[in-house]
């Protein structure tokens, strides 16, 4: 299926006129390759990964910013070892003028490897304002998550709302992907009516290899039955193919309501790799333009 070919109005308008996408510390050459691809002042958010150090994180958020792009550093809660792990990376980020924007999350480990617990933990010590950081992105989980309960994920959310409110810090919300836009436009209408009127950024698998998504899709605890894998356009019978999310933003963009869902946005993890995300975007985007020519 070509990228576009059924792309509504409400798509290009909306929700990807202001897409964000993702990298690892050790992405820059690939950010480099597809630079030209993206639009300037694109959001790149810079993961918090366990193999790479502190030096690799400044690199990559060093390069965003240099190629022109905005940098979201992410902070993963429980693999810092220490305040001064924290205060450290704040510091580096501030001098390098890449702090203004961070994404906080409580990250993979089961136990914390240090002080903090989840992402409201390192909220709530006050050093993010102090350091130059104005913007604040936290996780949201439409389909819930393996090891929280909905109930404690849905009070970690508005906590986290109201300190960033009382920290006269802005923010969003970055969803976990999914295959259903019917689900995640359910949990958006029950997350504005918890009060939180943040941007929603959704996320998005870009185009993938289909074993590797249902791979993260296990890991991370995202519904992949047959009537999903249908709706989203990969067979779980057939595993060898690739597939991009063109489905899943026209069903988001024909269910999307401003009113009842506020401002949506779509966040792209590059499963399938930086450059392949990031061509796919581009050429979609086209194929919607001409369509309403």
């Amino acid at each position: 299926m070509n990228p576009g070919s059924m792309a509504p109005a409400a798509v290009r308008t909306s929700l990807l006129e202001d897409f964000s996408l993702e990298m690892t510390g050790k992405d820059i050459p690939k950010l480099e390759e597809a630079h030209a691809t993206i639009p300037p002042g694109t959001r790149i958010n810079i993961t918090f990964l366990g193999n790479e150090d502190l030096r690799m994180r400044l690199d990559a958020a060093r390069a965003v910013k240099r190629l022109g792009f905005t940098p979201v550093p992410h902070i993963s809660a429980r693999r810092l070892r220490s305040r001064d792990d924290l205060e450290q990376f704040l510091a580096g980020l501030r001098a390098d003028g890449t702090a203004e924007n961070v994404f906080v999350v409580g990250g993979d480990p089961a136990r914390p490897e240090g002080p903090y617990e989840d992402a409201l933990a390192v909220i709530r010590t006050g050093l993010l304002g102090r350091n130059g950081v104005r913007h604040v992105g936290v996780s949201g989980y439409p389909e819930g998550h393996p090891a929280i309960p909905d109930g404690a994920l849905r009070s970690a959310l508005t906590d986290k709302y109201a300190v960033l409110q009382a920290q006269q810090l802005t923010g969003d919300v970055i969803t976990q992907f999914g295959f259903d836009a019917d689900a995640v436009l359910t949990w958006v209408e029950e997350t504005r009516k918890w009060g939180v009127d943040q941007p929603i950024r959704i996320g998005v698998p870009g185009p993938a290899g289909v074993r590797r998504l249902l791979a993260y899709a296990a890991r991370f605890g995202v519904g992949t039955s047959a009537s999903i894998a249908k709706k989203y356009g990969f067979s779980l019978t057939n595993l060898m193919g690739t597939t991009g999310p063109e489905r899943f933003l026209r069903a988001l963009g024909d269910g999307y309501d401003p009113v009842r869902h506020g401002d949506l946005k779509v966040h792209f993890y590059t499963f399938g790799g930086l450059g392949a995300t990031a061509e796919w975007i581009a050429r979609f985007r086209r194929r919607a333009d001409r369509s309403l020519k």
